[in-house]
């Protein structure tokens, strides 16, 4: 999808030559004066009862007088909020998206506020995806451009705004189409090569390290080998390093569940739902969008993105219910239950995270059904261990609409984390099934470090007659690193 951002007053946007045309109606708009149009046709249609400013309502129109677009859709905006206007976006290019429009301009009648503006953006984009990869006779949407007019020159600000949206989008994108290929067309091998791609990419300022089976061994990492063993297909450990600030600044770690298939090992999951376990790597698909948008944005910080891969399935070798590994920090790990793999392989990374001598460590993981039976699908779960770690990344999330909810970290937790026949056993009871995970990682990160868990078991994907990865939270994590190299 490619974005432009216009100066068109309304009586230019209604002589602007496009295939369709979507019109923001706020409720602003619809008392003003309707002296264009654009304004007097929404001011008919509100009269007559068959629009209203509302968020998310749509007319469609066909060759309205005095427009030149021969498409045009009313959409309400209501209160012109970031909110608002994702919705009537969304819902708009949702409308428009498979039809014969090929270039839509999006028009403002007041100018947004920058928050407003980047959701615009994001909401077209999102709308506007459709997966085709392993789908050859399907046909990509056929809108391709999106023109947004604002009826004053873009301030510093807007211009900005834009421009990390159009770059967030992108991370996005590429997040949703790693998180929706099948795991046969998304192995461990696969996701090195795209991290390698990205750091190949001309002036990206990133370097990419791909550890195997052999290396991992070396160094210890027996939680994170134990998870692989009944695959065919081998590990692979990503290390993407992105220098945009002095050597000396210490790097944000971005650490990312990469599971590309996760059956349970012999702790099978059930058949039904199964193929949803595809979207188990979506943490690691949100490390890589997160460092394509890096590559464009090249702001003025160090980031270091770890992402350990692979599949975890019953094969003749498969670590088993009972079995006792050995992490690289040292500790030894009672695996008690063979589908509480996420936790394993993250638990090594986390540790690996400390040679860089991090700022802060946040990690990513489609880990526990019980975060979604605490969140749904609204808000990610986050854990952390530092008030201003936390404070920042809710921040960010509010603002990149991409919301996430601070979530309790009490050592009473852990207590059913312990074990006869080890250090630490890998699950707890059912009780507060996201906390007791939560506190098992808690125990590898490295002393004095901030320490931030995602669980995005919830907003990662939808399932449903709208089944496919969500692209979050890359959003979350590219406004929280923004703001921290601000």
């Amino acid at each position: 999808m490619d974005f432009e951002l216009k100066t068109l007053r309304l009586a230019q946007a209604a002589r602007a030559k496009a295939d369709a045309l979507v019109f923001l109606v706020t409720q602003d708009t619809a008392k003003a004066k309707a002296d264009d149009a654009l304004s007097a046709l929404a001011a008919r249609a509100i009269k007559t009862g068959d629009f209203s400013a509302e968020a998310g309502k749509l007319l469609p129109c066909y060759a309205a007088e005095g427009i030149q677009a021969p498409r045009v859709l009313l959409a309400g905006a209501g209160d012109g909020s970031a909110q608002a206007v994702r919705r009537a976006v969304a819902a708009a290019i949702a409308l428009i998206k498979s039809g014969p429009a090929r270039q839509a301009v999006l028009c403002f009648a007041q100018t947004p506020s920058p928050a407003a503006l980047r959701a615009a953006v994001l909401a077209a984009a999102d709308a506007a995806y459709a997966y085709t990869e392993t789908k050859p006779k399907a046909k990509p949407a056929a809108l391709t451009g999106v023109r947004l007019a604002l009826p004053a020159a873009a301030s510093a600000a807007l211009k900005t705004a834009f421009a990390q949206a159009t770059t967030t989008a992108s991370g996005i994108r590429l997040a949703r189409e790693w998180g929706n290929r099948p795991a046969n067309h998304a192995t461990p091998r696969q996701l090195a090569a795209a991290a390698q791609a990205i750091a190949k990419e001309k002036g990206s300022h990133i370097d990419c390290e791909v550890l195997g089976p052999k290396e991992v061994a070396k160094l210890g990492m027996g939680a994170f080998a134990a998870v692989a063993r009944g695959s065919h297909e081998e590990l692979r450990f990503i290390v993407l390093r992105y220098q945009g600030a002095a050597k000396s600044q210490p790097p944000v770690a971005l650490v990312g569940k990469g599971i590309t298939f996760d059956s349970g090992g012999i702790s099978i999951k059930p058949a039904a739902g199964m193929d949803e376990m595809k979207f188990d790597m979506c943490g690691a698909a949100s490390v890589l969008g997160a460092f394509e948008a890096l590559r464009q944005l090249q702001p003025a910080i160090n980031v270091v993105g770890l992402i350990p891969a692979c599949e975890n399935l019953p094969g003749g070798g498969a670590t088993k219910p009972g079995d006792v590994v050995t992490s690289l920090s040292g500790q030894t790990i009672e695996v008690l239950n063979t589908d509480a793999e996420g936790r394993l392989v993250l638990c090594d990374a986390i540790a690996y995270a400390a040679r860089f001598k991090p700022r802060a460590i946040i990690d990513i993981a489609t880990l526990t059904g019980a975060c979604v039976i605490a969140l749904g699908h609204v808000r990610s779960g986050l854990y952390a261990t530092d008030a201003a770690l936390t404070q920042a990344l809710q921040q960010a999330g509010e603002a990149a609409l991409d919301p996430c909810w601070p979530m309790p970290l009490d050592d009473e937790y852990a207590e059913g984390l312990k074990s006869n026949f080890a250090d630490v056993a890998n699950v707890a009871g059912r009780p507060a099934g996201s906390v007791t995970a939560a506190k098992f990682l808690q125990r590898f990160v490295p002393e004095g470090t901030p320490w931030a868990h995602l669980d995005i078991a919830g907003s990662a994907w939808k399932s449903g007659k709208a089944k496919g990865a969500t692209g979050r939270p890359v959003g979350l994590l590219v406004e929280y690193l923004l703001a921290q190299a601000a």
